[in-house]
């Protein structure tokens, strides 16, 4: 007679060792979510400490924290948290306490908007080549950058990530995907160049593959690095899953220790949605699972997929399957920020809020967005979600904020990131 398959709690609560740092403590992590929560001069406010000092008690294995821009000049959105030396330790180090006061890990998720930096932002930012975003009337056309501006970016990837150490980070996260800089990199649609930087896969790969060896040099070889990754961008043109393919077979030699596998760009906004993904998947919850489970021959390294999971059933599903070694929650614990806890103790599934749409495509996708804004909001003030929140002051706030790029008084956008 066979050994009965595992219960949810059991698989959920299985420790995740990594080849650098200590083990993740559960397959449960909480997923960036951009704050935008520093203060004026970049760095973290009192008020996103408070946050992740709630979300310390989530019950998720690892926090992974919003975008941390590499270049105060290069801001993805308005009050983006900014580390480009050691000016910020103070609050570096309060942000990190506060985050793992309770058993977690906190990685530092950094990144460069490349072209994705609003024109209320930046009247001129740079990219691979001079190529704008389709449909993109809040960002202007970018100027491409110079190969000794290449290596300036790359350097400074690595010394946001040794800062990162200092201040007691476990660990930093490189966004490679949605469409941020190292995605226009791997991108064909996004890079034209035809020197050492593009012109064919390899070449493409290449600034990716020296920003991972520049956190190695600068942050310490047996410092826990991740990379968000793109499976697709699904556009013509774009980044395949074949490239992606190749990508994840370099990456066990260049050092990294976790994969999270996404997708989509702002032209296309697949991570939000998991619109273009079949209706197998979405039986299974995961947006991007089926594409995990076609990576496992490319690389064994841990691999993380977030988005559309919200039942015990089915994250334990996929994690028992070998398709993915970590569940990512992002949008579930802005309305339930003690979800992973819940899960782990047996709770079959998040709760599940009805809000009516109103009915225009622009303006349900405004309100979706800024609807968790508002959660992560009262949380960084030091309240509990509201899920009663109607969907008309989140289309206000979004569309004020996203014309005018202001830094909010009191409040942040939390764009998935």
């Amino acid at each position: 007679m066979s050994d009965p398959s595992p219960l949810p709690t059991e698989t959920l609560n299985r420790p995740l060792p990594l080849k650098r740092g200590k083990p993740l403590p559960n397959r449960i992590a909480k997923a960036s979510m951009s704050e935008q929560l520093g203060d004026p001069g970049g760095a973290p406010s009192d008020r996103l400490v408070q946050l992740y000092r709630r979300w310390a008690r989530s019950g998720a294995g690892l926090l992974l924290s919003g975008n941390v821009m590499v270049d105060p000049t290069a801001l993805g959105e308005a009050a983006n948290v900014v580390v480009e030396d050691g000016r910020h330790l103070p609050m570096l180090r309060r942000w990190a306490e506060a985050a793992q006061s309770e058993g977690a890990q906190l990685w530092m998720q950094i990144n460069h908007p490349g072209r994705q930096s609003p024109k209320a932002l930046s009247k001129q930012p740079v990219a691979p080549s001079a190529v704008g975003i389709k449909g993109g009337g809040q960002f202007a056309v970018p100027r491409a950058l110079t190969p000794a501006e290449i290596q300036g970016i790359i350097e400074r990837f690595g010394r946001t990530a040794a800062v990162a150490r200092e201040a007691g980070f476990s660990g930093v996260q490189l966004h490679g995907a949605h469409g941020y800089l190292i995605s226009q990199f791997l991108s064909p649609r996004a890079n034209l160049r035809e020197d050492e930087w593009g012109g064919d896969a390899a070449r493409r790969r290449r600034f990716l593959l020296e920003v991972i060896r520049s956190v190695r040099r600068q942050a310490g070889a047996d410092f826990p690095l991740g990379l968000k990754l793109n499976s697709a961008d699904f556009q013509r043109g774009g980044f395949t899953e074949e490239e992606c393919q190749a990508v994840l077979a370099s990456l066990e030699a260049e050092g990294v220790d976790l994969v999270e596998l996404s997708g989509g760009t702002y032209e296309q906004a697949t991570m939000f949605s998991g619109r273009d993904v079949k209706e197998s998947t979405r039986r299974r919850e995961a947006y991007f699972v089926e594409f995990a489970e076609r990576a496992r021959g490319r690389t064994p390294l841990p691999l993380m997929v977030t988005g559309g999971f919200r039942s015990a059933a089915g994250m334990a599903d996929a994690v028992a399957s070998g398709a993915v070694d970590l569940v990512g929650l992002a949008r579930p614990m802005a309305l339930e920020p003690d979800l992973p806890a819940r899960l782990l103790a047996g709770a079959s599934a998040a709760s599940t809020v009805e809000r009516r749409k109103i009915g225009l495509k622009l303006l349900d996708a405004v309100a979706e967005n800024y609807w968790y804004v508002h959660q992560i909001q009262r949380m960084a003030d030091g309240l509990e979600p509201d899920p009663r929140r109607g969907n008309w002051a989140s289309v206000v706030t979004g569309l004020y904020l996203t014309v005018t790029g202001s830094r909010p008084r009191r409040s942040a956008s939390s764009a998935a990131a």
